[in-house]
C-alpha cells in the first residue's frame, strides 16, 4: 500500500524547506504506516536544515497520528492504534535498554538517517531515495516508522497535544518540569522579552533578560545565591558556560541544547573538585519512552502539565516554510502542523 504524501523536505543544507509530494512505501517487518494528524515544529528540525546531515531529508520528529497499515511480525500495534513517534529508536535489547536508558540505545545511532536496517521506505516523484530526519520524516501526511520509533498513547489524548510530549517547547517544558517538581525559586533567562513573559505564565517566578546585563552570571548569582540546578536549552557553548558559571556548590548544570559539533565550553576545573559541581548532558529529558509518555499525558489530563499554552501557532503543511521563518523569528512557544 503505497501512499502520495505532501511532505516538508530539505533539499540543500542552509536552504529554505520545501514542500513536495513524496512516495511513502507500505511498512516492511517490524515497522508500521502512521497518517499523520499533527507534527510539531522543532529547532532540531532545523538544524537538520543547517548542518551535513545527509540530503534531501523529510523532515518531522514530533508527529502523533493513526496507525493504518502494519508489516510482518509487529504485535504490539494494530490498525486504529493512536501512536506518537520517538526520535530515539529503542531496540530494548541493548545494554542500554537494558538498564533503563533507552535515550542511548545503540541502534538509534544507526537510525538518524535511514531506518534501523539502514534503508528508507521514502521516495520523490522521480524515484530518488529521501532520508528520513531521526528515523523520523513525520512532516508528512503519511509516514512508515519502525515500531521502534513509536509509543502508544490513550485515544482520548487530542493528537495536537499528544505531538508535543517528545519534547515540544524545549525551555518552557524545563520550567514546567521544574513546577511540578516543587522548586522554590524558579529564574528564566532570555534575550526575548515576549519570551520571558511567556517563561512566567509556565511557572518561573523571576526572569532575566541577559541583553541588559553586563554580567549575567553575576545577576544571576546574586538572585539566587547559586543554582542548585541550571537547565541551557540553547544548543550554545556559551550559555552552557553561563549554566554552569552560576551554580551553587554541589550544584548541577544539565545541558539539553543540541550545538553545533565544533563548538566548545570553558569552565574552571578545579571548580568540579573544590565546589562538588556537575555537567552532565541531557538526551531527549532522559525520558523511558513508553514509560514516560503515558506519565506525561497522566500530568496533562490532570491539569498539571500546560500543553494548550504551548501551542501559539498552527499551520497547514503547505506553511511548512512560513513555519520554519516564524520559528527562526521567535515568534512561536512551538507552531504545530495540522495535516
Amino acid at each position: 500500500m503505497e501512499q502520495k504524501s505532501k511532505a516538508a523536505v530539505c533539499r540543500e543544507i542552509g536552504k529554505p524547506v520545501v514542500v513536495e509530494e513524496i512516495l511513502v512505501e507500505a511498512p516492511r517487518r517490524g515497522e508500521l504506516m502512521i497518517k499523520l494528524s499533527t507534527c510539531g515544529v522543532c529547532h532540531s528540525d532545523l538544524s537538520a536544515t543547517n548542518i551535513p546531515f545527509p540530503p534531501p531529508v523529510v523532515l518531522g520528529h514530533e508527529g502523533a497520528g493513526v496507525v493504518v497499515a502494519v508489516g510482518e511480525g509487529v504485535s504490539d500495534y494494530a490498525v486504529g492504534d493512536h501512536v506518537v513517534s520517538s526520535f530515539i529508536s529503542m531496540c530494548d535489547k541493548c545494554r542500554y535498554c537494558q538498564t533503563g536508558r533507552p535515550q542511548l540505545c545503540d541502534q538509534a545511532a544507526r537510525a538518524a538517517a535511514p531506518l534501523p536496517d539502514g534503508t528508507v521506505r521514502t521516495r520523490d516523484l522521480a524515484g530518488n531515495p529521501l532520508s528520513v530526519f531521526s528515523g523520523c520524516g513525520v512532516m508528512a501526511e503519511y509516514a512508515t516508522l519502525h515500531a521502534d520509533n513509536v509509543v502508544k498513547i490513550d485515544q482520548q489524548m487530542p493528537l495536537d497535544r499528544a505531538a508535543l510530549i517528545g519534547c515540544g517547547g524545549v525551555g518552557l517544558s524545563a520550567i514546567q518540569g521544574c513546577h511540578i517538581a516543587g522548586a522554590r525559586m524558579i529564574v528564566a533567562v532570555d534575550t526575548s522579552d515576549a519570551k520571558l513573559e511567556m517563561a512566567r505564565q509556565f511557572g518561573a517566578a523571576h526572569t532575566l533578560n541577559s541583553r541588559n546585563e553586563e554580567n549575567p552570571a553575576k545577576a544571576l548569582l546574586k538572585l539566587t545565591g547559586g543554582a542548585d540546578f541550571a537547565f541551557e536549552c540553547e544548543g550554545s557553548g556559551e550559555v552552557v558556560a553561563l549554566a554552569y558559571g552560576v551554580l551553587g556548590k554541589g550544584g548541577t548544570a544539565v545541558v539539553v541544547g543540541v550545538t553545533n559539533p565544533k563548538d566548545t565550553t570553558s569552565i574552571r576545573t578545579a571548580s568540579l573538585t573544590f565546589g562538588e559541581k556537575t555537567l552532565t548532558g541531557s538526551y531527549f529529558g532522559w525520558a523511558r519512552p513508553r514509560q514516560d509518555f503515558p506519565r506525561l499525558i497522566g500530568l496533562y489530563r490532570a491539569g498539571r502539565l500546560k500543553l494548550d499554552e504551548l501551542i501559539t501557532r498552527t499551520y497547514s503543511i503547505d506553511e511548512a516554510p512560513q513555519a520554519f521563518e516564524d520559528m527562526q523569528a521567535g515568534c512561536n512557544a512551538r507552531g504545530v502542523i495540522f495535516f
